[in-house]
C-alpha cells in the first residue's frame, strides 16, 4: 500500500491497462472491480493535487473514469472499453506530467491549504450556526451543550481517525467513498426532519401554541438529541475528506511548504468563525417567524446537496449504478449528471414543497 501512496497515477495506469484486459477475457466483473480500485485506490489521492494546477483536467479524468465502468456496466465491446481505456491513460500521463515538480511553492500551498478548509467546513459552518442561533432564539440555551457534544465529539473522532489512518491502518478509497455517502445520506434525513420541524413553526400562531403546550416535551426533547446528532455528522464527514485532502497537500508542499499550509488552515478557521458569528448576530434579530422561515430554507438546500453528493460518493465507491445524462454539474451545490442522484434530489425536492403546502393548509 505504501507504493501505491507514492505513485498514485503510476497504480490507475496499470489497474486501466488490467481492466482492458479482464474485459477481453470476459472478465466482466473483475473489470469492473479494477476500475473502481484504479479510481480510489489511485487518481482519488491526487485529486485535490491535480485541482491546483489544472482543475478541467481532474473534472475530465473523472468523467472518463465514471465512463469505463458505465461502459463494462453496459457490455459494450472489448474495442470500446480498450480505447476508452487508452483514452484514460493518456490523461493520466497528462496529469503525471501536470504534477512532475513534486512540490507547490509556498504560495499554492497557502492558497491551496485556505480554499480546502473553507470549501469543506462552509456547510458545516453554515448549520451549525443555524442550530446554536434556533437554541439562543428560542431561550433554549440549555440545549447549546447538546449541539456543542455533537461536533467536539466529531472533531475528536476525527483525530482518531485521521490517527489510524496515519499509522496503524489503511483506509481504502472505497471504505472512504462508502462512509462519506452514508453519513451525507443520514445528515440529509436530519435536515429534513429539522426543516420541517422549523418550517411548521414558522407562523406566530404555531410557535405560541407551541411554546404553550411543549417547550420540555419529548418532542423538543426527541429533536434536540437529533440536532446534537446532525451537528456531529456534518462536521465528522467533512473532517473525513479533509484528512484525506491535507495528507495529500502536505506531502505535495514539502518541508519548505508545511508552514504555509498552517497559516491557510489558520486563516480558513478564523473566516469560518467570522461567518458563523455573523450569522449568529443577524439571526437572533429576526422575528421569530421570518427566522424559521429562512432557517428551515437553509437546512432544506443543504439536505438536497447533501443527497446529491452522497449519492456521488456511493457511485465512486461502486455501490451504486452510473447513468450519466445530458445535465450541468456543479459538484458545490450536489449536482451531478447521473440519474440516480437527480432522480431522488427531484423526489426531495418535491417532499419539501409538500410538506411546505401541507403547513400552509394548517396555518390557514
Amino acid at each position: 500500500m505504501q507504493a501505491v501512496a507514492q505513485t498514485p497515477l503510476a497504480f490507475s495506469r496499470t489497474k486501466i491497462e488490467e481492466t482492458a484486459a479482464a474485459y477481453a477475457a470476459g472478465n466482466r466483473e473483475g473489470a469492473r472491480r479494477l476500475a473502481i480500485a484504479a479510481y480510489l485506490e489511485g487518481f482519488e489521492l491526487t485529486e485535490s493535487a491535480l485541482s491546483n494546477v489544472d482543475a478541467p483536467l481532474r473534472v475530465e479524468i473523472e468523467r472518463e473514469m465514471m465512463a469505463i465502468r458505465t461502459a463494462i456496466a453496459d457490455g459494450s465491446t472489448a474495442e470500446a472499453v480498450t480505447a476508452q481505456a487508452t483514452k484514460i491513460m493518456a490523461l493520466l500521463e497528462r496529469a503525471a506530467d501536470r504534477l512532475s515538480g513534486s512540490t507547490v511553492s509556498p504560495n499554492t500551498a497557502f492558497v491551496s491549504s485556505l480554499v480546502i478548509l473553507l470549501r469543506e467546513g462552509l456547510e458545516s459552518i453554515l448549520i451549525i450556526s443555524t442550530i446554536v442561533a434556533f437554541v439562543v432564539r428560542t431561550g433554549r440555551r440549555d440545549a447549546l451543550p447538546y449541539i456543542h457534544v455533537g461536533w467536539i465529539g466529531a472533531m475528536v473522532l476525527g483525530v482518531v481517525t485521521w490517527s489510524l489512518a496515519r499509522y496503524i491502518l489503511s483506509i481504502s478509497g472505497a471504505n472512504r467513498e462508502l462512509t462519506e455517502g452514508l453519513t451525507a445520506l443520514l445528515a440529509a434525513a436530519m435536515l429534513l426532519y429539522v426543516g420541517w420541524w422549523l418550517h411548521s413553526r414558522s407562523n406566530a400562531q404555531a410557535w405560541n401554541r407551541y411554546v404553550r403546550e411543549q417547550l420540555t416535551s419529548a418532542l423538543a426533547t426527541r429533536t434536540l438529541w437529533t440536532m446534537a446528532g446532525l451537528s456531529f455528522l456534518v462536521v465528522y464527514r467533512e473532517l473525513f475528506e479533509i484528512i484525506l485532502f491535507y495528507e495529500t497537500l502536505w506531502s505535495q508542499a514539502g518541508a519548505n511548504g508545511h508552514s504555509a499550509v498552517m497559516w491557510g488552515i489558520a486563516t480558513a478557521a478564523g473566516l469560518l468563525l467570522l461567518v458563523g458569528g455573523v450569522i449568529l448576530r443577524y439571526s437572533v434579530r429576526l422575528p421569530i417567524g421570518p427566522f424559521f422561515t429562512v432557517a428551515s430554507s437553509l437546512l432544506a438546500v443543504m439536505a438536497v446537496i447533501f443527497v446529491g453528493n452522497g449519492i456521488a460518493a456511493l457511485q465512486a465507491a461502486g455501490i451504486l449504478d452510473v447513468t450519466n445524462v445530458r445535465f450541468f454539474s456543479l459538484p458545490l451545490l450536489g449536482i451531478h449528471p447521473t440519474v440516480q442522484s437527480l432522480v431522488p434530489q427531484a423526489l426531495i425536492l418535491a417532499l419539501i414543497a409538500g410538506g411546505i403546502w401541507s403547513n400552509r393548509e394548517k396555518a390557514d
